[in-house]
């Protein structure tokens, strides 16, 4: 996705890999690489997810995890229901939140070892189990979302995932942009009323679309397109970024919309996928090996958001407006990795090339070529971008305390409010 710019900004020898390059290829090829995987080698995924093995020195076999029986029971949730759900969410994001859209979308039959832990299939969802998202509809006893674009087996009845990995903020950075996903959401909503008004029943009625809680996770990819840039180059972008996500809060506020959940990106420095891009030397490296000129481009994008949504605060007074800082959330897990029972918090559990980060830019996770942890491993990173089921149930975890938020109040709290929180 990203490439090459340490130290501030510097200039970047010729044999390294193009930043934007990278981010197009990843955007534009994401698609074709798990295609072919799928066609070429889900019976050896199949079976490499079923062995459980890791292909670096040291790993070995471990069998498929049993799912508990609360674990079967939510994953059964995914079956449509009869009634309609007192809890309504509408999410738009990227792959940090894609419940199955991507795969819906451009027609992939996803592999194992996706979704190998917890569903024990593939799911569309790009990493080894469930999302932050699945773990908050499960705290607030609500089916998992199901994608807008999935033909066969939605249930909308509690909401609509309108999220697509390799989304953008910013128009045109990808297919399913933000504004893309605002109008899937608009004509959803004109469709649901025109057929309330014919007296006949939709998933979610008038007072679903009222009481809903409008979730927005996105940003991470409009960064990591301006990581090559200089410093202050990047900075000068994200205003940009911001703004387009603000615009789409007060684009759903405008139609009904009052209770807002608004994630900021995270530790862009940490991923394997940025940590393994060439470098001249280590000097833009943290205490915890992280990057800090990317680290310090995500913290100040949460910041500028905050403010945005502190500023949609002050003019939407009907309305609650969360913010929630995932930077602080996911830099935890890798500075204070050994109180999580994680050995290795820099390095992809699929991937190609072993430590220290087992990640290949031409070899990554699903091709024929990729090393896999074991399956009872705790990794942060699932494939050098996106985290494992364990990371981000330690990610929700936390979340749903609602410490990291602002105002400070937890999710579930949003559910039956009346009253907007004025922070």
């Amino acid at each position: 996705m990203t490439s090459g710019l340490m130290n501030g900004g510097g200039s970047v020898s010729a044999t390294k890999i193009s930043l934007r390059l990278q981010y197009y290829v990843l955007l534009a090829g994401v698609g074709a690489v798990v295609v072919v995987a799928c066609l070429k080698y889900m019976p050896a995924a199949a079976a490499v997810a079923a062995a459980g093995y890791g292909s670096w020195p040291g790993a070995q076999g471990s069998g498929l995890a049993v799912a508990t029986r609360a674990g079967e029971a939510a994953a059964a949730s995914e079956k449509a229901s009869g009634g309609r759900s007192p809890v309504v969410i509408f999410n738009f994001g990227d792959s940090n939140s894609d419940t199955g859209g991507m795969a819906a979308a451009n027609g992939m039959n996803i592999a194992l070892p996706e979704g190998r832990t917890f569903f024990r299939r593939p799911t569309g969802r790009l990493t080894d189990g469930r999302l932050v998202i699945d773990f908050i509809c499960e705290s607030l006893n609500t089916p998992y979302l199901s994608p807008y674009l999935k033909a066969l087996g939605s249930d909308f009845s509690n909401g609509v995932n309108f999220a697509i990995g390799g989304s953008t903020a910013t128009p045109g950075g990808s297919p399913f942009s933000l504004d893309v996903q605002l109008h899937q959401f608009l004509y959803f909503r004109t469709r649901s009323f025109e057929l309330i008004n014919k007296g006949q029943r939709t998933p979610i009625d008038g007072e679903g679309f009222r009481k809903a809680i409008y979730a927005i996770d996105i940003g991470q990819n409009d960064l990591s397109a301006y990581l090559h840039l200089p410093y202050d180059e990047v900075v000068a972008k994200i205003p940009l970024v911001v703004a387009h996500i603000k615009f789409g809060i007060e684009t759903l506020y405008a139609h009904g919309a009052r209770k807002f959940w608004i994630h900021g990106t995270g530790a862009l420095g940490c991923l394997p996928q940025k940590l393994s891009i060439p470098r001249d030397d280590d000097s833009d490296l943290d205490g915890n090996g992280c990057l800090k000129k990317y680290n310090n481009v995500a913290k100040l994008f949460n910041e500028r958001l905050a403010e945005s949504c502190n500023q949609l605060r002050q003019r939407m007074a009907d309305a609650t407006i969360v913010f929630t800082d995932m930077f602080v959330i996911k830099y935890d897990l890798v500075a204070n990795h050994t109180k999580y029972g994680i050995e290795r918090p820099l390095m992809a559990c699929c991937g190609n090339g072993g430590p220290p980060y087992n990640y290949n830019h031409f070899k990554m996770c699903m091709s024929g070529e990729m090393q896999l942890c074991d399956m009872d491993a705790r990794f942060i990173s699932w494939d050098g971008v996106h985290l494992t089921e364990v990371a981000n149930s330690i990610v929700a975890s936390k979340l749903l305390t609602g410490d990291y938020s602002k105002p400070r109040i937890k999710i579930a709290s949003l559910v039956n409010s009346t009253t907007p929180h004025d922070g």
